[in-house]
């Protein structure tokens, strides 16, 4: 087969090549590319998550024209590329943040107990949640609510208390958690942090009636959202959450979850989770990855999610034939992605 042949199949997305057009169609099908996946600002390859353009940029076998100009020109938090050194140096500066941020007075917040939830009309639209679990059972492996957070944007403490579960607690984890069993003994019951939580994020509107987009109901961030509802006993439709632990493009390249740990350290540039851990710290970090994935800069669409029931993509409407006289541009034009990208939250806050 002449080389030009090849090269006129090669994927507008991915830059994967393929001897046959068909080919290119099958794998256009299955691959979900689209506007919202992660792109090297040097070639213009798209990538299935940013570990995926990590390991393009960076290594273990980067490309090498991209990884020259990466190391020259490229931010290793958020890599994106640009025009000089010194424009990396000036971006630096804001691209890396430090859990300090938050200033003086929201550390000094974080030490007290704030246990009746700011009714604030509706204007916080987005809000973070974290747990702190203590053991129960006879192991103590079992997870139980002990501690709950809830900041808005902002960073500001909206609610904060310790939960008295409902089972007993067999092991405190004191070293993780920082929690005596006193801390417990007068805490909030379950149940009522359960309804105090459910009322606010719902916001005045029936849980059956909640809608992906517009509505009253508020965007709960987290990490790991379905295990802490889970333990607070709580139900929140999944179209209103927006979890760091399975958002495809903070995954890894195996699909796998990464740690909040580890998305901290190479996403908002900093450490936590040290020594006793708040989930203050956790909300923190969670809301600004958040804000940082909504922030992508992307095209906004009409119809951003691939719902077609037979292939999930837009291809079902076109004839085999009439797709392989597509050009890859045209084929990666009607693609569209598996998953719902944060960019699209933007749209609520113009």
């Amino acid at each position: 087969m002449d080389p030009s042949d090849t090269l006129r199949n090669k994927c507008a997305a991915c830059y994967r090549q393929f001897n046959r057009k068909e080919h290119l169609v099958e794998h256009m099908r299955t691959s979900y590319h689209s506007v919202h996946e992660p792109m090297c600002g040097y070639c213009g390859k798209r990538c299935r998550s940013f570990e995926s353009l990590r390991e393009h940029l960076i290594g273990p076998l980067p490309k090498a024209e991209c990884e020259r100009v990466f190391r020259d020109r490229g931010c290793d938090i958020c890599l994106n590329i640009f025009s000089s050194r010194n424009a990396v140096r000036v971006h630096r500066d804001t691209c890396q943040l430090s859990y300090g941020n938050s200033g003086l007075l929201h550390r000094f917040a974080s030490l007290g107990i704030q246990d009746d939830l700011r009714i604030d009309s509706g204007k916080t639209k987005a809000v973070a949640l974290a747990c702190k679990m203590v053991g129960g059972g006879s192991d103590g492996s079992l997870d139980l609510c002990a501690k709950v957070c809830i900041i808005d944007e902002y960073e500001n403490i909206l609610f904060r208390s310790y939960v008295k579960p409902h089972l007993p607690v067999t092991h405190y984890r004191y070293e993780t958690t920082g929690i005596r069993p006193e801390y417990l003994r007068d805490a909030m019951p379950l149940r009522q942090v359960q309804r105090k939580i459910q009322d606010f994020l719902c916001n005045g509107e029936p849980i059956w009636k909640i809608r992906p987009r517009g509505g009253k109901a508020r965007i709960l961030v987290g990490h790991g959202l379905d295990h802490d509802l889970r333990c607070l006993e709580l139900e929140y439709p999944a179209v209103k959450t927006r979890d760091t632990a399975t958002y495809p493009p903070l995954m890894k390249t195996s699909k796998l979850s990464n740690s909040l740990k580890y998305l901290t350290r190479a996403y908002l540039g900093y450490d936590i989770q040290s020594g006793i851990q708040d989930p203050y710290e956790d909300c923190v970090a969670t809301m600004r990855l958040y804000r940082r994935m909504r922030s992508q800069p992307h095209r906004n669409e009409n119809y951003p999610l691939a719902t077609d029931p037979q292939n999930k993509n837009n291809f079902a409407s076109w004839r085999q034939s009439e797709l392989e006289r597509m050009s890859p541009d045209e084929l990666f034009a009607i693609s569209r992605s598996d998953f719902y990208c944060w960019c699209l939250d933007s749209k609520d806050y113009a």
